[in-house]
């Protein structure tokens, strides 16, 4: 019906206690409505006019932290100016709305816009340079900076970018890595381990790990692991499994790369895991280094598997963070 009678004698329609309200500028086009049997209300403006007003507010330019639309309800153009917008910019906007004092309505929000972030969880899968790895934990430094946790060897060096598996987000550059050495008796320097500054405006670091069971676990604490303990490893390729620290302290070689102290477990894990978190309870234990070359893993989850994981202590410890 708006559509037949067009934009000189229509301010557009809108839902109002479950019935459709076209808007109409006359009486002749009030009467066609309701003989239509649809319900009319007698409007100042044209949807016409309304979109002159938001063209003129359109030909502002770009003004951070503004939005604004035509009303079919309130027959106007509703302005929102959101904390964060430029002064100058809002005075832009203020000196069209003062000219049109009767049809520009103008709040103001006392909320800062900002695209909605993409979350990084430990577990999820993440790539760079073309290699699939997983994230371990999302760890903070004293000034607040976070920064996502994974293995040294998935892409060594400092720089490259890191990038979220499932949509392609970019996270943010590697800052730190290591493949190789470590020290057994020392809790101060790790083994495979790489840091990845989360600073990419679109991604969210939060502080837990996802289950690929759909269930999600608050971190809240880190430590080393202990031997015989139960753990539970997520990872973008094998997902979630469950086994025992078998052992601590363990000199391990793996592609020619020696490294001291690791832990030992003998939960499955498969390439593309490498990086994900191993974790009990809330608590924080290790980042998945390497292994057996499993192809698959069983439905018992644990089996004659031996992987080894860098302890996430020693990174915390060696790069002033912890998790939260």
């Amino acid at each position: 019906m708006a559509k037949k009678l067009g934009e000189d004698r229509t301010g557009g329609v809108y839902y109002q206690d479950g019935r459709l309200v076209v808007t109409v500028t006359d009486q002749a086009a009030e009467r066609t409505v309701r003989n239509a049997g649809g319900t009319a209300k007698r409007v100042k403006r044209s949807a016409a006019e309304l979109t002159a007003l938001r063209n003129e507010l359109d030909s502002l330019g770009t003004i951070d932290n503004t939005a604004w639309a035509a009303e079919a309800r309130t027959n106007r153009v509703h302005v929102k100016i959101f904390d964060g917008a430029p002064a100058a910019g809002r005075a832009r906007i203020e000196k069209v709305a003062a000219a049109h004092s009767d049809a520009i309505r103008v709040d103001r929000v006392r909320s800062k816009l900002s695209f909605k972030a993409t979350d990084i969880r430990g577990g999820n899968g993440i790539y760079s340079s073309g290699m699939l790895c997983s994230a371990g934990f999302n760890a903070k430094n004293s000034s607040g900076a976070i920064y996502t946790l994974t293995a040294g060897h998935c892409v060594p060096g400092t720089g490259n970018t890191w990038y979220m598996n499932w949509n392609d987000q970019r996270i943010g550059n590697q800052n730190f890595y290591r493949n190789g050495g470590g020290t057994d008796a020392s809790p101060w320097r790790c083994g495979d381990c790489a840091t990845v500054r989360a600073s990419d405006s679109g991604i969210h670091p939060v502080g837990s790990v996802r289950y690929w069971g759909g269930t999600y676990k608050d971190i809240t604490k880190s430590r080393f692991g202990v031997g015989g303990e139960s753990v539970d490893r997520i990872g973008v390729t094998s997902q979630d499994k469950t086994g025992i620290i078998t052992n601590v302290k363990v000199t391990v070689t793996i592609d020619g790369k020696k490294m001291y102290g690791m832990h030992e477990s003998n939960v499955c894990a498969l390439h593309g895991d490498s990086g994900g978190p191993l974790l009990t309870g809330s608590t924080a234990l290790g980042l998945l280094s390497g292994g057996t070359d499993e192809t698959k893993c069983s439905s018992s989850s644990s089996g004659t598997y031996w992987n080894y994981f860098e302890p996430v202590q020693r990174v915390l410890n060696e790069r002033g963070l912890h998790v939260y």
